[in-house]
C-alpha cells in the first residue's frame, strides 16, 4: 500500500523532537526535526499526504543529511587508521629494525635472501598481472574460473577477426595459460590436495584414538602405590635418582628452576641435583652459582658444574654431565628446563612406573603454561602445544609405546640412554635423536597426561619463531642421519613404516610443505590463472575442521579458531624454510639460539613457594625471601629501562602483499570464498610481518 512507503507512517503516536547537532557548527547550524503531526498522517486517495509535503521532505532530507554525516565520519575513521598503519610501517623501516638485521638468526643471510628473492617475484609478477587483468576487465573480459568465453577468444584469435592490439596481446596470454601454465600448476595443486587429504586423516585418526582412550579410562597404571616418606614405610620404592637442569645464560628463570627441584618430595640421600650452567655472562655465571650455595647451605644436594669448553649446545652439556663418576651410582635421571617448575610430587607420581617394568625407558609428563593468558601469541601456541600432548603424545604413547621426547619433564632410565649412544650432539633436536635411538633399541616409553610440569611460553614473535625454526629444522637433520639406521633396525616393518612416514614425512615435512605450498602459492597463483583452480571446500571447509579438531583440547581456545587457522598457515613460511635448512643442510641449520624467557612467574612461585613452607624444611629459603624480592625488583626497573621495539619481517610482509593483490584479482572472477580467505590471510600475514602479535622485544 502507498503509506508504507513513507517512512514517517511507520508510527501512529507522536514522538518527542529529536535535536540534531552537527559536529561542525561553524558549517552547519543546529536543527530541530518535529515529529509529524496528525495532519502529516492523512493520506488522500492517491497515496499523497493532504499537508506537510515540504516540511516532511525537510525532514527526509535532514535524516538523509545526517545519515551521509556518519557515512563521512566513518570513511573518516578508516583513512585514519590506514595513515596510522602507515605511519607504523614507515617508523619501522625508519629503524632499521628488521628480520634481516638480525645476526643472531638461525637462517644463514645468502639462503634468507634466495627464499626472500624467490617471493619478491611472486609479488612483482602479481601485481604486474593484476594490472594486465583489470584492463582486460574493462575492456569486456569477464573471465571467471567457472566459465570461459572460449567462443570469444577463439574469434579474437582467428586471422581474419579485426581485434586491438591489447585484444591480441591478452587472447595469446589467455591462449598460454591453458597451454603451459595451466596444467602444471594443476598438477601441484592435486598432489598437495592428496597430502592435505592424508594429513588430514591423520589429525582425524588421532582425534578418534583420543577420545576412545578418554571414552574408556585407559591410563598408565603404575604397579607401586604412592608412599607417604613421614609415614616411615621401608617398603617404599625410591631409587636414586639424578636431576638436571640444563641453562645458558637464563638469569630471568634459574631462581625458580632450582627452588622448584630442590623442594622435590624424595629421600636426601636417593637425590642429587645437578645445575649444568653454560653461561658465557659472568655475572650470570656468578649469580647461579650463588643460588646454588646459598640452597646447599639449606641442605639440599645440589651441585654446580660450568663447563670450560662449550661445544655441542644442550646435548653437549647433558652428555659432559652424564661422564661424571658418581653418575654410576643413579638408577634414573629426571631432566628439566631452566624455565620448568615440578611440583613437589612430580618424582612420586612418574617414576613408580619404572618398578617392575625393565623394558621402560622414558616416562614423559606433559607441559603446563603459566603465561597462557599473556597474548594472543601465547593463546594461539597453546592450542598447538594442547593437540601435541592430549592428543599426538597420549595416542602414540598408549597404541604405539614410542613418541618424541619433548627434552624436559620427563625421566629416563640410565640403562636406557647408555645402551642407546648417549647424547649425540649431530642435531639441534638431540631430544628426538635419543628417542628414536632408543626406540629402534627396543625400549619403551610412557606418556602421562595427568601429570603436568609448569612451564614459560615465548611472548614474542620474535623469539617464537626462534623456537620453531629449531623445532623444524632439527627433524630433518635428524631424518637424513637416521634413515639408514632405521631401515637396518631389528624391529617390526609395522615400527619402521610409523616411524618414517608418520613420525617423520607426514608430520615434519608434509605438513609444512602443503600447508606453505598450497596456501600461500598456488592459491594466489589460481586467482592470475583461473584455468587451474582449487575447490571450495579446500579452501574453506576441511582447514576449517581440521582447525576444529586441533581445538578440542583447549576448549576455552574456541574463539580463537579463525585467527589460528590464519596464523598457522602464516606460520608456514618460517617452518617450510627451517624444513628446507635442515633437509638440505642449507645455512646456519646446526645453530642453537637459547628462546628468550621472561622469567614473569618467578617472584610469584618463588614466593608462594616459601609461604607455604614456613618451617625450616629440606630447601626451604625462608631467610633469602627478601633479598630475592629486592634482586627482582632491581631486575624489572632495569629491565623498564631498556628501550623495547617491533621488528619487521620482511618475507611475512611480502607475502601480505602478494596474497592482498591475488584477493583483488578474485573480486574480478567473483571467486567469494577465495576473496574472503585471500583478504584475512594476507591480513594476518601482515600483523605478523610488523610484528604486531606478542610482545615488544629488547
Amino acid at each position: 500500500m502507498a503509506p508504507s512507503l513513507y517512512w514517517w507512517a511507520k508510527e501512529t503516536h507522536r514522538v518527542t523532537p529529536v535535536v540534531v547537532k552537527m559536529e561542525n557548527p561553524n558549517n552547519w547550524s543546529i536543527v530541530e526535526l518535529e515529529s509529524p503531526s496528525e495532519e502529516d498522517l492523512m493520506y488522500t486517495n492517491d497515496g499523497v499526504p493532504k499537508g506537510g509535503r515540504n516540511k516532511n521532505a525537510k525532514q527526509l532530507t535532514w535524516v538523509l543529511l545526517l545519515k551521509a554525516h556518519k557515512a563521512a565520519g566513518c570513511l573518516t575513521s578508516i583513512a585514519s587508521t590506514f595513515f596510522s598503519l602507515t605511519s607504523v610501517i614507515r617508523r619501522r623501516v625508519a629503524s632499521g629494525h628488521t628480520d634481516s638485521a638480525d645476526t643472531t638468526d638461525t637462517e644463514n643471510p645468502a639462503v634468507k635472501s634466495r627464499f626472500y628473492s624467490c617471493i619478491k617475484v611472486f609479488l612483482w609478477l602479481s601485481l604486474l598481472l593484476l594490472s594486465f587483468e583489470m584492463a582486460a576487465y574493462f575492456k569486456g573480459w569477464h573471465f571467471g574460473a567457472p566459465d570461459l568465453q572460449l567462443q570469444y577468444l577463439y574469434s579474437l584469435t582467428s586471422p581474419l577477426a579485426v581485434k586491438s592490439a591489447f585484444d591480441s596481446l591478452y587472447s595469446n596470454w589467455v591462449l598460454i595459460r591453458i597451454e603451459y601454465l595451466a596444467p602444471p600448476l594443476q598438477f601441484l595443486a592435486n598432489v598437495c590436495i592428496v597430502l592435505f587429504l592424508i594429513q588430514s586423516l591423520d589429525r582425524l585418526i588421532l582425534c578418534l584414538g583420543c577420545f576412545w582412550i578418554k571414552f574408556k579410562k585407559i591410563k598408565p597404571v603404575c604397579k607401586q602405590e604412592l608412599v607417604d616418606l613421614e609415614s616411615g614405610d621401608a617398603d617404599g620404592y625410591f631409587p636414586t635418582v639424578l636431576v638436571q637442569i640444563p641453562m645458558c645464560n637464563e638469569k630471568e628463570v634459574y631462581q625458580q628452576s632450582i627452588a622448584a627441584v630442590c623442594n622435590l618430595d624424595w629421600p636426601k640421600g636417593n637425590l642429587l641435583i645437578q645445575i649444568l650452567d653454560d653461561s658465557d655472562d659472568p655475572t650470570t655465571q656468578s649469580l647461579i652459582n650463588d643460588e646454588v650455595n646459598k640452597w646447599q647451605q639449606e641442605g639440599a644436594n645440589i651441585v654446580y658444574r660450568h663447563r670450560v669448553i662449550r661445544d655441542g649446545y644442550k646435548a653437549g652439556n647433558l652428555k659432559s654431565a652424564m661422564n661424571c663418576s658418581y653418575v654410576q651410582d643413579y638408577e634414573f635421571v629426571a631432566i628439566f628446563d631452566a624455565d620448568f617448575q615440578p611440583t613437589p610430587d612430580f618424582l612420586k607420581k612418574t617414576v613408580p612406573h619404572f618398578k617392575d617394568n625393565e623394558e621402560l625407558g622414558l616416562v614423559q609428563a606433559r607441559w603446563s603454561f603459566v603465561n597462557k593468558d599473556e597474548n594472543l601469541l601465547t593463546r594461539l601456541q597453546l592450542i598447538n602445544l594442547a593437540f601435541h600432548f592430549e592428543v599426538e603424545q597420549q595416542v602414540n604413547g598408549i597404541f604405539l609405546n614410542f613418541f618424541g621426547f619433548n627434552g624436559t619433564a620427563g625421566v629416563w632410565r640410565i640403562k636406557a640412554l647408555e645402551d642407546s649412544g648417549g647424547w649425540l650432539e649431530r642435531t639441534t633436536v638431540e631430544d628426538m635423536d635419543i628417542a628414536v635411538r632408543a626406540h629402534l633399541r627396543g625400549w619403551k616409553f610412557i606418556f602421562l597426561n595427568d601429570v603436568e610440569c609448569q612451564c614459560e611460553l615465548p611472548e614474542s614473535y620474535e623469539a617464537y619463531r626462534k623456537q620453531q625454526h629449531r623445532w623444524h629444522s632439527g627433524p630433518m637433520q635428524l631424518f637424513r642421519l637416521c634413515m639408514p639406521d632405521i631401515i637396518r633396525s631389528k624391529i617390526s616393518i609395522w615400527k619402521k613404516g610409523n616411524i618414517i612416514f608418520l613420525f617423520f614425512l607426514l608430520r615434519k615435512l608434509i605438513l609444512p610443505f602443503y600447508s606453505f605450498t598450497l596456501f600461500c602459492i598456488i592459491l594466489p597463483m589460481t586467482m592470475f590463472i583461473p584455468e587451474a583452480t582449487l575447490p571450495t571446500w579446500v579452501v574453506s571447509y576441511v582447514p576449517a575442521t581440521m582447525s576444529f579438531l586441533n581445538i578440542l583440547p583447549a576448549p576455552k581456545s574456541f574463539p580463537f579458531i579463525v585467527p589460528y587457522l590464519l596464523f598457522e598457515n602464516t606460520m608456514s613460511v618460517t617452518k617450510f624454510n627451517a624444513m628446507i635448512s635442515g633437509l638440505f643442510q642449507l645455512g646456519s641449520a646446526y645453530e642453537w639460539v637459547v628462546t628468550k624467557k621472561s622469567g614473569r612467574s618467578s617472584e610469584g612461585d618463588l614466593s608462594s613457594l616459601v609461604e607455604e613452607q614456613p618451617k625450616h624444611q629440606r630447601g626451604s629459603s625462608e631467610p633469602n625471601l627478601e633479598e630475592m624480592r629486592e634482586e627482582i625488583k632491581q631486575q624489572e626497573q632495569r629491565a623498564s629501562r631498556k628501550k623495547k621495539h617491533n621488528r619487521i619481517y620482511m618475507k611475512e610482509l611480502t607475502l601480505a602483499f602478494l596474497l592482498l593483490t591475488a584477493s583483488a584479482r578474485s573480486l574480478l572472477s567473483a571467486q567469494g570464498i577465495h576473496f574472503y580467505f585471500l583478504l584475512f590471510q594476507g591480513i594476518s600475514f601482515l600483523l605478523v610481518g610488523l610484528d604486531l602479535i606478542g610482545e615488544q622485544v629488547e
